[in-house]
């Protein structure tokens, strides 16, 4: 139902994208408006055939959805499911004087706006309303200041659709046949997949190097010294630096042969000539510590920053700030900007003034520039809405909205805040060694003396290991010269890592410093390639899986320009240049599909796939032996000169070393057999199958009649051998021919009650009992095969359980209260394997999950997208009459 205001002088309807928003602003514009929503784009390229209109069937580009043979026109279509809130708008539009078309002020927002007029066709006057945030001022504001429709912003939109159109619909079926089906490739999503897959090979090829040094805790003697000892490292011997991690190359060789590389035999025998001998203060530099506030947010920031502080996935992060944004709470959340109006920076002043003290305040308002090179900065920043901030306990707001909106009003108040003052100290201490070795240790302190904006906020890290902005490290107040005893010295061993791998908030990072794609659209790609399955996480790390190196391999070697970086940067400047009135649409288009200047160009990279042989693009050696993984399509296996193993699907590919593929190679695989079954004389094998270890018989060849007549037999007449999956507590290498025959006796008769056979099975949802209709579940599957008719009686005679459990089972961990819901979260083993569940939300464990490493941040991300996925509850609406018709207006000149 639309919002309504209607009077006697006139009907303007309002379109914006969603139904929340639409709620919001009729509630803040006057009487005679009705406000309704699109629900996003209202029409768009071709899903499927089916879509495609008759006329166009039979051209050669219909099933691009674009005429690449006439100016890359687009064949757009209303989306099937749209159709009806369509017929709803053009039905609303006959009795409106006035059009405002209130989508987003971006370029999607301009295409949505410009589709709908182009599919209602209105005789009335139409506006583009356009604003930045939600509140009553700003919709006033948009209303009495409205603009005409942005066709170069539309014309970028549409050329980006079309890019991205071509690009998927002509490498998938690549795909397809040389890798799997039903694989897809994208313009960017392909591009942040190879850097996921470039750092997991570098994890691969990295060696890890070994090295050590000495750890001392020195005493200055001095009882009133606060504090009065100090751990230092050993940095010089004999005016040599001794090796730190940053002098290994990722091959685990010294980079530079001028340090000394410690042994573990060399230091605690440097140790040893260090006992007892005597050390003093060499120098103590000390240095002013300023740190300066962080930018307002800007999208990639929030999705970074959500992600690090409250574990929100990047798409989770837009869905909570769209909901905020649509209802008042904050301005909108796509944007490169960092820039803050004029009445919010007054706003984050005063409050900042207010809550902490004027002292906290610089004179002048702090001004903030993106340092992105492509930055749109149509928009503000991401800020709290309005001309006064609310703080977060005024919202009224609650769970995972309240927490992501504390999140954006600390830092745009801390961004008006003065800097964080205090003192860095380095000391350097010397002594000689039984040896005549001279030695020196250093250590480093850092206090702070004003915490300014750091009252307010402070910004998290990727690496857990490093240190808070707002940390300090406390020295003794030291002096050159001062004596120092040594009270402890340790040899301390120390390994190189491989590069971290990817998160979702360094991953985003990652494309917007090489200007990949737009900010806009990162959670989605994130998420199209967790979907796609190219990319698990494990915990919060992105783990390329097997299959995307496969992808990535084909790419590279045959489409090696559309995975370049480089060039999927450039296209994005090519974008901006359309949208900034530089650039023209089909002569960019032409060069991307038919190639220019003797580049190549996208028909005929696809045209010619002969010289790609699928085998080898999903073949890859395991260093150091003859194994060699494959990608089939049925999943990553071993293989060996022709003998083949599966590679466990939660695997990652850093971890198939060579020892690893060999000791997969080492567990029984294929058949095993067990022995013959006495009664029948079949023989028992056991197997490792797609879904996992069994059991079964080995039926004999049906003897053929030669002077029978031919004829056909259907599969489902031919005899079929029994089968009985292992037990979870059984193992391949250890099953015996009696424990498969117990196996092979499932479903078991056990008895009669009531004259009704009652029988033991396995079901997919655990061990139960049947009588009839009537059924119980067992309390494991060994019970299967020693239930009694004594103890099935008992179990029949209790009551059936309805919904859950009536005695839920203990669960596997316990993980900790949930930040949104505020309830103990606990791991469970369910019907479909483990699960997390704060008592009212459940959600199972991904790929990648596993129930000794899953931490309260990832469980909270679960629920949170579950949640998220929930259906809405259903509304019950009312009609209501529509406005009496207005006579036309005079129609416009049409815009070209």
């Amino acid at each position: 139902m639309p919002a309504k205001n209607g009077s006697a002088g006139g009907t303007r309807l309002v379109i914006v994208e969603s139904p929340a928003k639409a709620k919001t602003i009729a509630g803040y514009l006057g009487r005679g408006y009705i406000v309704e929503s699109s629900i996003g784009h209202i029409r768009d390229l071709p899903e499927k055939a089916d879509d495609i209109p008759e006329k166009f069937k039979g051209a050669p580009w219909a099933r691009l959805g674009v005429n690449v043979e006439h100016d890359f026109e687009p064949l757009y279509v209303v989306n099937p499911d749209k159709r009806s809130q369509v017929a709803k708008l053009r039905q609303l539009l006959k009795d409106a004087d006035e059009l405002y078309l209130a989508t987003d002020e971006d370029r999607e927002g301009e295409a949505i706006a410009w589709h709908l007029r182009e599919v209602l066709k209105p005789k009335v006057p139409v506006h583009r309303m356009v604003f930045h945030e939600i509140t009553p001022q700003a919709i006033r504001d948009a209303v009495a200041n409205p603009r005409d429709l942005n066709l170069r912003l539309v014309d970028a939109q549409e050329t980006r659709r079309i890019l991205d159109r071509l690009y998927g619909y002509e490498v998938s079926p690549v795909l397809w046949k040389k890798v799997k089906p039903k694989l897809s490739a994208g313009r960017v999503q392909s591009v942040a997949t190879r850097l996921v897959v470039e750092r997991e090979r570098e994890r691969i090829a990295f060696t890890s190097a070994h090295y050590w040094d000495l750890q001392a805790l020195f005493d200055t003697n001095k009882p009133e010294e606060r504090p009065r000892d100090f751990t230092a490292t050993l940095t010089l011997v004999d005016g040599k630096r001794v090796a730190q991690g940053r002098d290994f190359a990722s091959t685990g060789q010294l980079k530079n042969a001028d340090v000394l590389h410690l042994s573990e035999a060399a230091a605690g025998e440097l140790a040893g000539r260090l006992q007892g001998v005597s050390f003093a203060v060499k120098s103590v530099e000390r240095k002013p510590y300023t740190r300066k506030p962080y930018a307002p947010f800007r999208t990639t920031t929030l999705q970074q920053e959500a992600s690090r502080k409250l574990g929100f996935s990047a798409k989770y992060t837009m869905q909570v700030a769209q909901r905020l944004y649509e209802n008042g709470f904050i301005t909108y959340m796509r944007t490169d900007s960092i820039t803050l109006s004029e009445t919010a920076i007054a706003a984050a002043r005063s409050q900042a003034i207010k809550l902490y003290g004027r002292e906290y305040v610089p004179d002048k308002p702090r001004v903030y520039s993106s340092k992105v090179k492509s930055a749109q900065e149509a928009h503000e920043a991401i800020r709290p809405s309005g001309e006064e901030f609310r703080t977060p306990g005024e919202t009224g707001l609650t769970g995972d909205q309240f927490r992501l909106y504390e999140l954006i009003w600390q830092r745009t108040v801390s961004s008006q805040m003065k800097d964080a003052i205090g003192e860095s100290v380095t000391v350097k201490v010397s002594g000689r060694s039984s040896a005549g070795e001279d030695v020196e240790f250093s250590a480093s302190g850092r206090t702070i003396t004003f915490y300014g904006f750091l009252k307010a906020y402070v910004e998290g890290a990727d690496d857990p290991s490093t240190d808070r902005d707002d940390s300090e490290k406390r020295l003794p107040n030291l002096a050159e010269g001062d004596p120092l005893s040594v009270t402890r010295l340790d040899v301390a061993g120390h390994s190189t890592k491989p590069p971290a791998r990817y998160t979702e908030a360094s991953l985003v990072k990652e494309l917007e410093d090489r200007e990949i794609g737009r900010p806009s659209t990162y959670a989605s790609i994130i998420g199209t390639i967790l979907d796609r399955g190219y990319v698990f996480k494990k915990g919060t790390a992105l783990v390329p899986s097997f299959l995307a190196f496969a992808v990535v391999n084909l790419l590279e070697q045959h489409f090696g320009n559309l995975v370049d970086y480089d060039f999927t940067a450039d296209m994005e400047k090519v974008l901006d240049d359309i949208a900034n009135d530089r650039a023209e649409r089909v002569p960019e288009l032409q060069r991307f599909y038919y190639g220019s200047d003797g580049d190549e160009g996208l028909k005929e990279m696809v045209t010619d796939l002969g010289d790609i042989d699928a085998k080898e693009i999903s073949s890859f050696p395991v260093r150091g032996s003859d194994i060699v993984l494959r990608v089939g399509r049925y999943g990553p296996y071993l293989d060996r000169e022709g003998a083949r193993v599966n590679v466990p699907e939660d695997m990652t590919p850093d971890e198939l070393t060579a020892e690893k593929a060999e000791e997969l190679f080492s567990r029984p695989t294929g058949d095993r057999e067990l022995g013959h079954d006495p009664v029948t004389g079949h023989m028992i094998v056991a197997k490792d199958g797609r879904y996992g270890p069994y059991v079964t018989e080995v039926l004999p060849e049906p003897s053929v009649d030669e002077e029978a007549p031919k004829r056909r037999t259907k599969k489902a007449d031919a005899p079929k051998p029994r089968t009985s999956s292992l037990f979870k507590t059984m193992s391949l290498d250890t099953i015996t021919l009696e424990d498969a025959l117990k196996l092979l006796s499932i479903p078991r008769v056990v008895g009669e009650l009531e004259g009704e056979e009652v029988t033991a099975y396995n079901g997919k949802f655990g061990p139960y009992l049947k009588k009839g209709t009537d059924s119980r579940s067992l309390a494991s599957e060994e019970a299967l095969l020693t239930v009694t008719i004594d103890q099935a009686k008992e179990l029949f005679a209790q009551p059936k359980p309805r919904g859950r459990r009536a005695a839920a089972a203990a669960p596997l961990r316990e993980l900790g209260d949930d930040p949104n819901s505020k309830k103990p979260v606990v791991v469970k083993e369910g019907r479909f394997g483990p699960y997390v569940t704060d008592g009212e939300t459940n959600a199972s464990l991904r790929k990648g999950d596993t129930v000794e490493d899953i931490t309260i941040e990832r469980a909270a991300e679960l629920l949170a997208e579950r949640r998220e996925r929930a259906p809405a509850p259903k509304k019950t609406t009312t009609t209501r009459k529509a406005p009496a018709k207005k006579p036309p207006a005079k129609k416009p000149a049409a815009k070209s």
